[in-house]
């Protein structure tokens, strides 16, 4: 599966990072940092993740 954040859109709320920590995190500057190439595994984390973003960046193809 692949991940994709707009980052015209990102402005690096990090509530991703909980729904799916393993995919998203922020780095030390608090960008937002993610894993493009995710297993299925996955996908319910991901998923919530997207649902949970306040600016709705996250895609998932």
């Amino acid at each position: 599966m692949q991940v994709y954040v707009d980052r015209a859109k990102c402005d690096n709320h990090g509530q991703c990072t909980f729904s799916a920590p393993t995919v998203f995190r922020l780095d030390e500057q608090g960008v937002l940092q993610y894993e493009e190439n995710v297993d299925e595994s996955l996908r319910d984390e991901v998923e919530e993740a997207a649902d949970v973003c306040p600016l709705q960046a996250i895609f998932i193809k």
